[in-house]
């Protein structure tokens, strides 16, 4: 832990109007007391998460085993209802950690965020119900719905924002995905006046990715190169460039007189990947009033321990254009570069997306009838094991038999634990009181009357 002589980092960072948010969920962390500590020491003031921090969460740990065996009791639940209930549950939690900010802050900070799920980012309807649906059943004002930033995306967080929706407009990489989502929250507000609603309490965010551009852009350039590690920084300097003319001016000024918060960047992606540079380099170089960064734990401990708290974006805009201009000369489409980006991140949560739903699936399976038969797990490999066995070999005398199409135990380890199952049960048959058969994660295991689990 670190210690509390560092807390006036955060403070002088919140004075400068940058809001730090954790990048990560998960229900120890909620239920142990960590994420109150770290809430109430003034190290965070909101939280995100996304389909992949999820799947580590739940496929990484058994913090949701007792709630997946009770969602099994419910006939016809879906893997994603259950996911749902789960991820609801977490997000409540935590929103209600976060309320005394939310509060304190008028409804200006101290959220949590849920994304809606990967497959429908390009079918606007599908994405507006079920993000009013994840809105609903979390039931918190200072919760947002994640939304990716497709075109599909960027209409339904109109429609979402006029019918009073906050959102989190995600995985935005280029500038012009910027500015179509900031047309599109203030298109709502806009909608929502004329038809007499308040715009009080309406928040959203822009979360636009950072480290990722440098990655892609570096592998382009030249080994020595001098713009290597300055894309990242210089694209997310001229968003906010566009974020300061977006939110000023006549237009934007008739909505803040009636109560409309500005859509904040939210700078995400702010781990460092590169070794070589910062580890503090995405919030380091990225302090501005009127913005979030939302970061892993191991970046906030290091912002934490040795950040400098200035303003870093303003200053060095004009620097920002030129390196964007010395990019171009070089060959860089970054145009190109941040729609590879989108494509490529969408496809990240959705694999990760699906394999947390395969894993709410198999869980909700082995709560209901109790894990598969070993031989059953064998697969491919089944066929081959049980010609063996049905004609009575010694596994541990033979060797490989490749030959003949068959497997060894001691080239599968499995198959030993299957021979070793049939000699139990064989034995339990005979009624021998030292042996007995014990279900694990991995089958079936024999033990011995002196054998025990740690």
């Amino acid at each position: 832990m670190v210690s509390p002589a560092v807390q006036p980092i955060t403070r002088a960072i919140l004075e400068a109007g940058q809001s730090i948010w954790l990048d990560f969920i998960r229900r120890s962390h909620i239920q142990s007391g960590a994420l109150a500590k770290m809430v109430d020491d003034g190290w965070i003031t909101g939280m995100t998460s996304n389909p992949s921090i999820f799947e580590k969460a739940i496929a990484g740990s058994t913090d949701y085993d007792d709630a997946l065996k009770a969602l099994a009791a419910h006939v016809g639940i879906t893997p994603y209802d259950a996911f749902v209930s789960l991820a609801v549950e977490d997000i409540r939690a935590v929103a209600d950690i976060l309320r005394a900010i939310y509060d304190r802050t008028t409804a200006k900070d101290g959220y949590v965020s849920l994304e809606v799920p990967p497959g429908i980012e390009t079918d606007t309807a599908k994405t507006v119900a079920e993000a009013r649906r994840l809105f609903a059943l979390v039931d918190r004002p200072n919760v947002m719905i994640k939304v990716p930033g497709t075109p599909e995306g960027c209409r339904a967080v109109e429609e979402l924002i006029a019918g009073g929706t906050n959102i989190n407009i995600t995985l935005l990489f280029s500038t012009s995905a910027y500015e179509q989502t900031a047309e599109a929250y203030i298109r709502g507000l806009e909608r929502r006046q004329s038809l007499g609603q308040p715009l009080e309490g309406i928040a959203s965010v822009a979360s636009f990715f950072v480290s990722r551009v440098d990655t892609a852009v570096d592998a382009l350039l030249p080994k020595d190169s001098p713009l290597l590690g300055k894309a990242a920084v210089a694209n997310a300097r001229h968003a906010y460039s566009l974020f300061q003319k977006i939110f000023s001016g006549p237009r934007w000024q008739k909505l803040a007189d009636a109560g409309a918060m500005v859509q904040r960047p939210l700078w995400a992606s702010t781990g460092t990947k590169n070794a070589a540079y910062s580890d503090i380099l995405y919030v380091q170089e990225l302090m501005a009033p009127d913005t979030v960064n939302t970061m892993p734990e191991s970046t906030l401990l290091a912002v934490l321990d040795h950040a400098v708290v200035a303003e870093t974006i303003v200053p060095h805009i004009a620097r920002a254009e030129s390196e964007l201009a010395a990019l171009a000369k070089a060959g860089i489409d970054l145009k190109a570069v941040t729609a590879k980006l989108l494509s490529d991140g969408l496809a990240s949560f959705q694999k990760d997306f699906q394999k947390l739903l395969d894993q709410v699936a198999s869980a909700l399976a082995v709560a209901r009838i109790g894990p598969p038969p070993f031989a059953e797990t064998l697969g491919a490999l089944r066929s081959s094991v049980e010609v063996r066995l049905e004609s009575g070999e010694d596994f541990g005398a033979l060797g490989p038999r490749a030959d003949e199409g068959h497997l060894a135990a001691d080239d599968v380890p499995e198959l030993r634990q299957l021979v070793d199952r049939r000699a139990a049960e064989e034995a339990a048959d005979a009624g021998d009181p030292g042996v007995a058969l014990v279900d694990s994660v991995a089958g079936p295991l024999l033990l011995g009357p002196d054998d025990h689990r740690a």
